[in-house]
């Protein structure tokens, strides 16, 4: 066998020692080693993947699993266990000799993602968690039992969707491929469309108008004219489906999957990773276990956090460090028909539960005092947690409770095993970096160019920080975040916010994803964004005050970790960014923020009456501007944001860049 043979004749199977609950066995189905193309990775040598399946099975007695929804009415084996099994991929160093000792989790986004090298010599790991991602080559999924009644019937439950800006011609609806991935189990119990409902709204202030039962199916016509083959996935419409509308679908769905398994599957093969002796591939490997997540992936850590799955079964802690980035929301996956893709759309949970690391008492919607951190503090089991967000997660995601409250009337203390850090002027995740002068395209849909505000270089250091922290105990950065007691978060209109009269530039006000206050019928466990939906669409008691923060004089956000560009700008920087287009125009872009480049000559900016100052002005000429670039960065790796490295590559980039090259004219 080649030394870089990929699929393995027989594949490797590794039994766990124990019969009861838990991962029962590792099938290793391909090795490369080495990978990465031989690539060296500093003192930690060639890397080698391993990938393949893994299988579990969970006790649905035991109090560490009890609060699954739904996981009493999975089928059971023999042994009265739930079963599961899902895909797994490890990256780690040939010579383990040279590993680091450091496990680092990366939770996947909707499936996506795979390990990767380290010049540290960290060990990578990636599982599927999400049972609701049909099974595809490249992806991470998870296979879950779907819940039936005790005497073998359907469960059900009603669903909501929405549809919007579909192509012109559009005849038929797939209900299974909404809210960005496909989903495997929505259907509709019954095509019986009088026990549905398919409401079509003209315009963002129209209530709705219900349309007929008979002009609409549960039914595919793309190849055959209304009413279509019946189907229970998909809708066609008599006369089709206008693209200025919008359609919202009321349906009861049948055989939900067991979907919070994912996160015990996540508790049990990380905890098997790092304390199993017998079956373990990293066996006798790993001292410490880190988790990082994005977006989707990082409302998972903070959901994980809450349910208590940082104890395992055997009361030991699973991650010693964690860091859930650009993530505001809870998961909606302990959810009976749970979508956890979603994105703080119309009538999704999320926000309706715990959002904060501190105890706070949520008067505005009637609910006792809690944290995030309530169960893993009663089992001393909390790791240590960096929270990092940037602009947009306030304007869209609804980040603002986590800081205020519901009330948003002070500043909510953070644990001293928190910190957290805030990235001004950022889109979700970051933008491209560089300095380039050049004006980026519009997000698809958005009215303003792209925002190329980073966060990966900060994001660098500060996972190396963490890293520290948990491993030598080393005292990371201070948080840097806005504060209410500063003055430093506003209403989010203009006028609050001070943002500048910039010619042409729209304004922020009206683009806020407010916060509602969802009731989802009694059901539904608001603490925990768990239970069942009895309610939909949700009834909304009010909309709850979100605060964002304020601007400076650039009309970019204060406070925080700014990035070098940010602290050498080329424009103004936004979290937000206006629709232009289709059914939600003029309403917030979903995740996206928006730039409006500064002019490059005073004489430019004066004739055009931009209050911002040019290029010429802050910088005077090139030489001035890789100045500026090379002050900013010097700090930030004196601050431990940025790594050296990093720094260096982003000073030549600034060297070779076209800001102010050519002669002002």
């Amino acid at each position: 066998m080649q030394n870089r043979a990929f699929a393995l004749v027989a594949a490797l199977t590794l039994l766990a020692a124990s019969l009861h609950a838990g991962i029962t066995r590792i099938v290793v189905e391909q090795r490369e080693s080495p990978a990465f193309n031989g690539k060296v990775f500093g003192n930690a040598g060639q890397y080698e993947t391993l990938s393949g399946h893994f299988y579990g099975e969970l006790d649905p007695k035991d109090a560490h699993n009890a609060l699954i929804t739904d996981i009493q009415n999975a089928p059971r084996n023999v042994r009265g266990q739930v079963e599961y099994s899902g895909t797994f991929a490890i990256s780690k160093p040939v010579d383990m000799s040279r590993s680091s000792g450091v496990l680092i989790y990366s939770v996947p986004n909707r499936g996506n993602g795979g390990p990767a090298g380290s010049n540290d010599g960290h060990i990578s790991v990636f599982s599927g968690w999400q049972g609701d991602i049909a099974p595809r080559e490249g992806l991470q999924t998870i296979s879950v039992p779907v819940a039936r009644n005790p005497d073998g019937t359907p469960i059900t439950g009603p669903v909501i969707e929405r549809f919007i800006n579909m192509p012109p011609g559009t005849t038929t609806l797939n209900i299974a491929t909404e809210r960005y991935v496909a989903l495997t189990y929505q259907r509709t119990l019954t095509l019986d469309t009088t026990k549905a409902s398919l409401t079509v709204r003209t315009s963002q202030t129209d209530t709705g108008k219900p349309l007929p039962p008979a002009d609409w199916a549960f039914a595919d016509c793309s190849a055959k004219p209304f009413p279509g083959t019946p189907d229970p996935t998909k809708i066609c419409a008599r006369n089709g489906f206008d693209p200025a509308n919008s359609y919202t679908l009321i349906f009861t769905a049948k055989d939900p999957l067991v979907l919070g398994i994912g996160f015990a599957a996540t508790r049990d093969l990380n905890s098997f990773l790092r304390y199993a002796k017998e079956g373990n591939p990293l066996a006798g490997q790993v001292k410490w276990s880190l988790s990082r997540g994005s977006s989707q992936s990082g409302n998972f850590i903070r959901s994980f956090l809450n349910l208590g799955f940082n104890q395992d079964e055997n009361n030991r802690i699973v991650w010693d460090g964690v860091n859930p980035h650009i993530a505001a929301r809870q998961l909606v996956l302990n959810i009976r028909f749970g979508v956890p893709s979603g994105a703080a759309g119309p009538a999704e949970p999320g926000s309706e539960g715990t959002l904060w690391w501190s105890e706070y008492s949520d008067k505005a919607r009637n609910r006792p005092g809690a944290s995030l951190l309530d169960r893993c503090t009663v089992t001393k089991t909390c790791p240590k947690i960096f929270e990092t967000f940037g602009g947009l997660e306030f304007w869209y995601l609804r980040e603002s409770p986590n800081l205020v409250g519901t009330d948003a009337k002070a500043d909510i203390p953070i644990p001293a095993n928190l910190r957290r850090y805030y990235f001004p002027g950022t889109t979700h995740g970051g933008g491209r970096g560089g300095f380039s002068t050049a004006t980026p395209a519009p997000p698809a849909g958005c009215l303003l160019p792209n925002n190329p505000n980073p966060e990966t270089e900060t994001m660098n250091a500060l996972m190396a920080a963490l890293v520290d922290w948990v491993t030598k105990g080393a005292e990371p950065p201070a948080s840097r975040y806005p504060r209410l007691d500063r003055g430093e978060l506003v209403q989010p209109n203009k006028a609050a916010m001070g943002f500048p009269d910039i010619p042409g530039a729209p304004s922020p006000d009206g683009l806020i994803n407010a916060v509602p206050d969802h009731d989802f019928g009694p059901q539904f466990n608001y603490k925990d964004v768990s239970g069942i939906i009895t309610r939909e669409p949700p009834a909304i008691r009010g909309m709850l005050t979100t605060l964002v923060p304020k601007s400076d004089a650039d009309g970019i956000d204060v406070s925080g970790v700014a990035s070098v560009l940010r602290q050498a700008p080329l424009g103004t920087y936004l979290g937000w960014n206006p629709t232009a287009t289709g059914f939600d125009k003029g309403r917030q872009c979903t995740l996206s923020g928006g730039y409006i480049p500064f002019e490059k000559t005073k004489a430019a900016r004066l004739a055009k009456g931009d209050p911002r100052l040019s290029l010429e002005e802050r910088y005077q000429d090139h030489a001035g501007y890789v100045a500026k670039v090379k002050a900013a960065a010097a700090q930030a790796v004196q601050d431990r944001f940025l790594l050296p490295d990093d720094a260096a590559r982003l000073i030549a980039q600034a060297e070779a860049s076209d800001v102010l090259r050519e002669a002002l004219k």
